[in-house]
């Protein structure tokens, strides 16, 4: 390979990483607008009101179901192909979400966030595809700067939503996800302009491994137990913060401010983490991130006063960052490139079966046993978290602490 080909190629993954970056922007943009208002529309148009976040509940299901269709279909047919499709879905979401709100229905609220966790599941592989051509130390910053795009989404997500709320009044939060339509529709457009190659032969016809001995591996073990700790228990208490802050007395505004802070700090640090990871080693990160959210888990247990919900999600949002981006930088050394789409799918299928779960049962938790038995919750996992991180650099030390 000449330097010059060498050049080019850098040239055009960080060209990608960019666009993959603003796609995750936008994506996430919906994201972040779903976690500020579903629980509340579920609130609104929910019979039963422990059911307020089984929309979300629904959606992190979809994107979950939705994992391996999408690893295999950009494995036949490219990445821009499959982010294309999970696009559409994103602005067939947003509409049937308007027409819900607008007509009063709680089916048909859950119809539109299933869509939207469609969209999501392609999604998950924009950081995936960041790492298609990366290697080294460049690998992980990809990876951090795709994430990083969810900055945007922190930014405008939040503001979009309390922006809109009531743009469609006397019917309150259609006019968020109107707007929304018109966010899908530019991250349509953007993904065009992806120029990833399409997978190559040994890529799609290469010799595998079966399933159970790739998942057995030591280093994909821990990718698990840091996603799922990570993302699960992230998502169990995320998901009822907008609910716990209205209980104690909290305007919408303060619920939407809050997880505006809880969004940046999910993807302000990865502009860094990459870097963090080259210099204090991937397994220190990852411990630094189950400290940090075993420190937000006390902060939301110590008061109910908005500073306390407010530091408590910046803490749980940092500590996100740092566990997710560890566990999916260990995966990407752990499979050969035909076993990519297998794994990349069974990874995010497992943890999204934690946030799934997690996302629908915080409605319900909250409701019966309230915001402290929440957070007391999920302090043992991440213990486990802490622990099995810790044993991983015990084993390796050499080439993972």
């Amino acid at each position: 390979m000449t330097s010059e080909t060498t050049i080019d190629e850098a040239a055009r993954s960080r060209r990608n990483v960019t666009l993959l970056a603003f796609a995750q922007a936008l994506m996430m943009i919906g994201t972040s607008t779903m976690i500020a208002e579903a629980a509340l529309v579920g609130h609104m148009l929910a019979e039963n009101k422990a059911l307020a976040t089984l929309p979300m509940g629904f959606m992190q299901l979809a994107a979950m179901l939705t994992t391996f269709p999408a690893s295999y279909l950009m494995k036949l047919k490219g990445r821009r192909f499959g982010f294309a499709i999970g696009t559409a879905c994103g602005i067939v979401a947003q509409a049937i979400c308007v027409a819900a709100v607008l007509i009063g229905s709680f089916p048909l609220f859950c119809v539109g966030a299933m869509f939207n966790g469609v969209y999501n599941g392609f999604g998950l592989f924009y950081r995936f595809a960041a790492a298609d051509g990366a290697s080294g130390a460049w690998k992980s910053k990809a990876i951090s700067y795709v994430l990083a795009g969810g900055v945007l989404a922190g930014i405008f997500g939040p503001e979009l939503a309390k922006a809109t709320h009531h743009l469609l009044d006397p019917v309150p939060f259609a006019g968020s996800f109107a707007a929304l339509i018109l966010v899908a529709i530019v991250a349509q457009i953007v993904v065009q302009f992806i120029d990833i190659p399409a997978p190559k032969g040994d890529e799609r016809h290469g010799a595998t491994r079966p399933m159970l001995e790739l998942l057995a591996q030591p280093k994909v073990v821990v990718a698990l137990i840091a996603g799922l700790v990570a993302y699960g228990g992230m998502s169990l208490v995320m998901n009822a913060t907008p609910l716990a802050m209205i209980a104690c007395g909290h305007a919408f505004e303060d619920a939407a401010t809050t997880i505006q802070a809880h969004v940046l700090a999910m993807f302000v640090p990865s502009f860094f983490t990459g870097t963090i990871v080259a210099r204090f080693g991937l397994t220190r990160t990852m411990m630094a991130g189950a400290g940090l959210l075993a420190a937000s888990a006390a902060v939301n247990l110590a008061g109910i006063s908005f500073a306390h919900f407010y530091v408590g999600l910046i803490l749980l949002g940092v500590g996100w960052n740092f566990l997710y981006i560890g566990g999916t930088t260990l995966l990407t050394e752990t499979y050969r490139p035909a076993e990519k789409a297998k794994m990349q799918a069974a990874y995010d299928f497992i943890v999204f079966g934690s946030v799934a779960a997690a996302a629908a049962s915080a409605g319900a938790m909250q409701y019966a046993f309230g915001w402290d038995t929440i957070n007391r919750f999920v302090l043992p996992f991440i213990v486990l978290a802490f622990a099995a991180i810790a044993w991983l650099a015990a084993k390796t030390p050499a080439k993972t602490a």
